[in-house]
């Protein structure tokens, strides 16, 4: 026979385990809820990471299950995808998102149609109004185009807070290279990387550019368009970012792969963010006139010309943007 004390161990025991139960059965209930909410209305990657969370099953056996079905793609994709770093594009991807509707158990399509939804639907993280590749330079397509290969979005989830960068023209007249020290915000969680884009002068050969990872980042995926003469980067940092998070870091092209060229143009997707660009020249070749201007697109006038002087031994011309509005801002240079 069990003492009084016993018993009512025993009674509150039995409570715990039923609160515990309880518990469990609203957490589930509130998750339902949860998934249900996102797979009517998005995001994608908070759909999917929901529908892990739901099914309780790890990227690790979420990999295997796709194996089975004659998929290929790693656990790296996976957490990609349900971060928000990354977004399914390619054919293979979409075909993997329609089988891990299956393995999920959610209904066929749910998905797959919150991906054929604008990026960025029913996102909570606030960004800036962006312009696309097509509309800043000529080569846009082409940008847009690596991109796509790469399943990256055109949207890095950063914007910048400042931006030094240092142009180095040589004796040829040719952009020998330039360097950056860049300090960025991220506007949604996640954000491990930045796309760096590299324009070269006609003649240029994106093959033979190298691209330099100088401080607290390192180089990833280097992708060209031989035709078009442009080179997309991966900076991979150090650290993964939370929305609001700011990040300091510095990268450089090594070119001289072009021709002669007159001037150079940084493109600006979107408002705010401070900008400072300095250009140098080899003191064998010198320009008679050196001017800064802006334009609103890669095929518009410029407008905001203002004449701009080396300064005497360090041949060397700058501007100073406090705060960038959409579009392109530039020097330009003229050869004797």
């Amino acid at each position: 026979m069990r003492s009084t004390g016993e018993s009512t161990r025993e009674s509150a025991r039995e409570d715990t385990r039923e609160g515990t139960r309880e518990e469990t059965r609203e957490s589930r209930r509130t998750s339902a809820q949860e998934l249900g909410q996102l797979l009517r209305g998005g995001p994608f990657h908070l759909a999917l990471r929901a529908a892990l969370t739901a099914r309780g099953l790890p990227l690790h056996r979420v990999q295997h299950h796709l194996a089975a079905r004659g998929i290929k793609l790693g656990v790296t994709s996976l957490s990609y995808w349900q971060q928000g770093a990354r977004r399914p594009r390619r054919p293979e991807s979409l075909k993997a998102v329609g089988a891990l509707e299956e393995i999920l158990e959610l209904p066929e399509g749910t998905l797959l149609r919150l991906l054929a939804a604008p990026e960025g639907a029913g996102a909570g993280a606030a960004r800036p109004p962006t312009r696309s590749y097509r509309a800043l330079i000529s080569v846009g397509a082409a940008v847009e185009g690596l991109l796509a290969g790469m399943e990256l979005p055109a949207d890095g989830g950063l914007h910048t807070v400042g931006h030094h960068e240092r142009v180095r023209i040589g004796a040829a007249g040719e952009l020998l290279g330039r360097e950056s020290q860049h300090v960025v915000r991220a506007h949604r969680d996640g954000v491990d990387r930045y796309l760096a884009v590299h324009h070269g002068d006609p003649g240029c050969d994106p093959a033979r550019v190298r691209v330099r990872a100088d401080e607290n980042c390192r180089t990833g995926r280097v992708r060209w368009h031989p035709e078009a003469g442009v080179l997309v980067a991966e900076l991979l940092f150090d650290a993964r970012l939370r929305a609001g998070d700011t990040y300091v870091f510095g990268y450089g092209f090594e070119d001289g792969t072009g021709g002669r060229a007159a001037e150079y143009v940084r493109g600006f997707s979107y408002s705010g963010g401070q900008y400072v660009l300095q250009v140098r020249f080899d003191e064998a070749a010198l320009p008679v006139r050196c001017r800064r201007f802006s334009r609103s697109g890669p095929g518009a006038p410029r407008s905001g010309l203002a004449d701009l002087t080396p300064s005497g031994r360090h041949r060397a011309v700058h501007l100073v943007e406090p705060g960038v509005r959409r579009g392109l801002l530039g020097i330009a240079w003229d050869w004797a």
